[in-house]
């Protein structure tokens, strides 16, 4: 409940203390997980103090048991152990100091650590964290690899000198730090987070050397794997050995079996790549000059042809058969011109002869009736009717004589 404090009615420091006693009392035994970070067993002392902290978390907590609590798992636990403790709160009030006085100690077992382990991975992978398509592509030739390992180890030398052997020109950021123990999670989470947040740097890898299933459980921690997840730039997993399979291989962009084999997949090998360029630029020149080469044999091919050779001699071979086309045109024209003349003429001839001006120029004339109408019988006259009369060289008036 909350306390009705002022800054002129304010609790003594002995009365807080002791409420937050009082409210820690109420609390029962809980089971608490975590890893010892410290021992102490002194010799003859009747209590046995350590350090329990939160593998995913800079948390610790201070623990304090019976020495004959500890003896019944001494021989099994020690410093960098996991642990069960079955313990009660406790408020040491002249401090002001929170405890756990443990009642209980269990050891994490394999076992157990590989089923929360498989019980995690599919929790994991149901939220698709490991999903293929989420799998980012590696940068054929990297400008610079962000590089998460222990400090001076084997796993950093085996990365940076078999990628340094395999492209001389390569650049590395190297983010050193612990790689098991209880500061292993936050240390390498940072790293990665730094090393992501760098625009230039093209990929990371994290690598560490084999060992044993408990050494490398921070590269299975949540906090971890949903770091990586979160990443942009494409990450590479390196733990262990081949038979090691952490979770952070699977929600890696890419899983190498060794550092070594990690250096071997992001890096190109420069002798193996001069050679495919040597090869290609080979198979393009074997490639233009067969090109080259089968044009040049259907020019000459085209060029052989008597129509490209000599143009000229179709239009020559033509000339003679053209010359005696145009002169059989021309003679059956001119036989056709001359015998249309002739039927001309005598067409005309006949058309002279039939025409009724021949007939008058023959001194015969056409009487008219004053209405135009040609006289052809004398029944059609009558006695003192004027008539016209058409001669060849004019017309005149005539009269009837009865």
């Amino acid at each position: 409940m909350a306390l009705n404090t002022s800054a002129e009615a304010p609790l003594p420091v002995g009365e807080v203390s002791r409420l937050i006693g009082g409210w820690i009392d109420r609390l029962g035994a809980v089971w608490v997980e975590g890893q010892i970070t410290q021992l102490s067993r002194r010799p003859g002392a009747g209590v046995v103090f350590l350090t329990l902290r939160d593998p995913s978390h800079d948390i610790s907590v201070s623990v304090t048991c019976y020495r004959q609590v500890f003896d019944a798992v001494a021989d099994v636990v020690s410093e960098g152990a996991r642990v069960v403790v079955h313990a009660k709160p406790e408020w040491y009030a002249p401090r002001g100091q929170l405890s756990l006085r443990a009642a209980e100690i269990r050891p994490v077992g394999v076992g157990e650590l590989l089923a929360r382990l498989e019980q995690l991975k599919k929790s994991l992978a149901s939220e698709g964290l490991f999903a293929p398509e989420r799998k980012k592509v590696l940068p054929f030739l990297p400008q610079l690899i962000g590089l998460v390992c222990g400090r001076a180890s084997a796993a950093e030398r085996d990365v940076l000198e078999n990628a340094r052997h395999r492209w001389p020109a390569v650049r590395f950021e190297v983010r050193n730090v612990a790689v098991q123990g209880v500061h292993a999670v936050p240390q390498v989470v940072q790293a990665v987070k730094d090393l992501d947040a760098m625009d230039d740097v093209d990929v990371i890898i994290v690598a560490r050397g084999g060992g044993s299933v408990e050494d490398l459980l921070p590269f299975s921690d949540e906090q971890l794997v949903r770091a990586v997840a979160a990443c942009r730039t494409p990450v590479v997993s390196a733990i262990g050995h081949e038979p090691d399979t952490p979770l952070l291989d699977y929600v890696a962009d890419l899983r190498a079996s060794t550092p070594t084999d990690a250096a071997k997949k992001v890096v190109p090998d420069v002798g193996e790549e001069y050679e495919r360029v040597r090869f290609l630029r080979d198979r393009a020149r074997r490639s233009v000059q067969s090109f080259i080469e089968r044009e040049e044999r259907g020019l000459a091919h085209a060029l052989a042809r008597p129509s490209i050779e000599d143009p000229h001699r179709m239009v020559d071979e033509r000339a003679d058969q053209v010359a005696a086309l145009l002169d059989r045109g021309r003679r059956t024209l001119g036989h056709l011109l001359d015998r249309a003349d002739s039927e001309l003429t005598h067409t005309h001839a006949r058309v002279v002869a039939l025409s009724p001006a021949a007939t008058l120029q023959r001194g015969y004339a056409v009487l008219q009736k004053a209405d135009g109408h040609v006289v052809r019988d004398p029944d059609e006259v009558a006695a003192g009717e004027a008539l016209r009369a058409r001669v060849a060289e004019g017309e005149f008036s005539v009269r009837v004589d009865a």
